[in-house]
Formats: C-alpha cells, structure tokens, sequence
C-alpha cells in the first residue's frame, strides 16, 4: 500500500473505531517508542490493539484530525489532534507528531511524540524560566 493510502487508512480507522483496520496498518513485527516517555516502549500489534480498544472504550467519541503530514516511500511524518470525553466526563485533547517508519505496505516501527494540550500555562517566559534555569 502506498504511504499516503495507508496514513489516511489509519485516520479513517480511528474515526470509525475500526480495531481490525487499525490493526491492518501494522506490521506484526511492529516496535513502537516514545522517546519523551522511554518507559512506554513496546513491540507487537498486541499491545496496539490492547491500547486502542481500551481508548475506543472509555471514550466513545474519540476522534482524529489528520493536521499536517510529510510522507516519503519509507516514511510518514503526521501531526494530530485528538480528542475526546473520558467515561468519568473529563476531556482528552491532545496533539503531536508521529513518525513512522513504513515496510511493504506496513508500519513497522514509530515515534510518537503526542501529549495533552496545556491550554492555561505559564506562558513563554515562565516555561523558559522553569525548563531552563
């Protein structure tokens, strides 16, 4: 499957909550990092559809916008938003960056770099003041 067909496959999966075509995007072989949380990382397409059956179930009104992307032959850069009402009635919103690394077809390997949207902060100065000094 080309890159592009196989990025808006996926988007189009988490829209409609489709575990099977999630799963159809993933090489079985699939190794997944998140280098911001180095804890996170696992291999397999188990623990993909472990984690987002588990999304698709306490948020039933999950969904995806595809933002912005860069896609070659072996890889795809996508940046998301994601959101969605947790069962407890709190919000997730979320955006970020994935990068994946495409085989035959598949994702055999990604990066993710997606985390909750901080919408009341500090601001600049206050973020550089606390990250830096």
């Amino acid at each position: 499957m080309e890159s592009e067909a196989l990025l808006f496959k996926l988007r189009d999966a988490f829209n409609a909550h489709d575990i099977d075509s999630i799963l159809e995007c993933f090489d079985d072989k699939y190794s997944s990092e998140q280098p911001i949380h180095p804890n996170r990382r696992f291999q397999g397409k188990d623990q993909v559809k472990k984690n987002w059956a588990s999304n698709f179930s306490e948020m039933p009104d999950f969904s995806v916008k595809l933002l912005r992307q860069a896609i070659s032959p072996t890889d795809i850069w996508a940046e998301w938003e994601w959101q969605g009402t947790r069962q407890n009635k709190s919000r997730l919103f979320m955006r970020g960056v994935t990068i994946f690394g495409v085989e035959n077809g598949k994702i055999l390997r990604g990066r993710l770099y997606i985390e909750p949207v901080e919408v009341i902060g500090k601001g600049i100065d206050g973020s550089v003041e606390e990250v830096m000094h």
